[in-house]
């Protein structure tokens, strides 16, 4: 089935350089700060994170010194991260994106924005201004340890906390964490930030959004599996583990998402709804809607007087009914009265939004009170992946057909 189509990206979670037995997700989680009108979370596991790192530094040095300074050195490198996630989110606003909230995971961070730029110009910037923050500190940190008796191989040491915590082994620690994340960012694995800059390259050269996600994403997919093995079998690191799968995962769910935005974009909403279509009247007993449900392949049911939809009967309250009242209870004694309807000439993306919100598995698609068919996700996924195959046949947007037999409203 294909990804439901949303409004909002995500920048994806910014890896570092720990080993943290994790999963990532953006569930229980909870508000700790306000900054810059954007909401910061942190994930519950964050807390385990503390514990995992003062206890083996505990358990290696036997020094509460060195557990402390673990857990202070994770925090830091957990601001520096945020800032990261900040410069995605500050430069998206220069094109009138928002940030819905930044969530800090025991991975990364992820900055969920209300929408990707679709300029190539605009992404290229979006995705290097997490990076580039990262280089800023970087700079900054290299001049203050050069002014304080030379700077160290921003490349070399351990990223490891230790007793000397403080003073300038901190600095030095957090120049490196500031390069290397600046650098593995920028890696071409699609979503991550030098895929995404990748994909703006591809779609610049192209014109061709939705190809140029495909083709970053089967660069970040090839990096993934590439992540995953060096993770599992070189250096035995269950955290490049688990990026490697959010790579994989997220870098299929993005390009699926792009291509069924490509092939919805500008069409209405009459070449894609259900026009065979099992309604139901207001008197029928449920067991009716039951008998419809076990026939056929509809779920919620728009329940019509005449020629005008006065209710809509969902499979939830269907269920619910038949413990609570009955198969003989009346249709109108269950059904809402309070639904949403999309019009027939309404584009696609903007009814699979309203769609998406009311949490429905249905809408309605009207003219005046008259119901003409239906919109489902699973609809609209046929739809999109029988124009991929036209696609892929040689036939271009523009011949791909209306997809619609004669309308039959039952």
């Amino acid at each position: 089935r294909w990804p439901a189509l949303t409004s909002r990206a995500t920048f994806p979670p910014h890896p570092l350089a720990f080993p943290h037995p994790t999963s990532p997700a953006v569930k229980w989680s909870w508000r700790i700060a306000r900054i810059a009108g954007i909401d910061v979370h942190v994930h519950a596991t964050f807390l385990l994170l503390l514990g995992f790192y003062a206890f083996a530094a505990y358990q290696r040095t036997g020094s509460p010194a060195a557990a402390g300074a673990a857990v202070g050195f994770v925090v830091l490198v957990f601001v520096i991260v945020l800032l990261h996630e900040y410069g995605h989110a500050l430069a998206a606003r220069r094109y009138g994106i928002g940030t819905q909230d930044i969530t800090l995971l025991p991975i990364g961070g992820v900055a969920r924005l209300e929408r990707m730029p679709r300029e190539p110009a605009q992404e290229l910037v979006v995705a290097l201004a997490g990076p580039a923050v990262n280089v800023a500190l970087a700079a900054l940190l290299w001049l203050g340890l050069r002014l304080t008796g030379g700077a160290p191989d921003p490349m070399a040491g351990s990223l490891a906390p230790d007793e000397g915590f403080f003073g300038r082994s901190l600095a030095e620690q957090l120049l490196r964490v500031n390069v290397w994340l600046a650098a593995f960012n920028l890696i071409p694995a699609f979503p991550m930030d030098g895929g995404r800059v990748l994909r703006a390259v591809l779609a610049w050269r192209s014109g061709d959004y939705a190809r140029a996600t495909v083709r970053a994403a089967s660069v970040g997919r090839f990096f993934a599996l590439v992540f995953g093995l060096v993770g599992f079998f070189v250096t035995r690191s269950p955290m490049l583990v688990l990026v490697a799968l959010f790579v994989w995962m997220a870098a299929a769910s993005e390009a699926g998402a792009v291509t069924q935005e490509s092939a919805l974009a500008d069409v209405p909403l009459s070449r894609v709804m259900i026009t065979d279509v099992r309604t139901l009247a207001p008197h029928e007993p449920l067991r009716h809607a039951v008998e419809a449900m076990l026939a056929g392949f509809q779920q919620d049911f728009p329940v019509v007087e005449g020629a005008t939809i006065v209710g809509v009967l969902t499979r939830k309250d269907l269920l619910q009914a038949l413990r609570d009242v009955g198969p003989e209870a009346r249709v109108d004694a269950v059904m809402r009265r309070d639904f949403a309807v999309a019009a027939p000439d309404e584009p696609v993306e903007r009814a699979l939004e309203r769609l998406q919100a009311c949490a429905c598995q249905a809408m309605p698609v009207v003219r005046g009170q008259t119901l003409l068919g239906l919109l489902t996700m699973e609809n609209v996924g046929e739809y999109v992946m029988v124009r991929a195959a036209l696609r892929g046949a040689g036939q271009g947007p523009a011949g791909a057909p209306s997809l619609r037999g004669s309308a039959r409203v039952a």
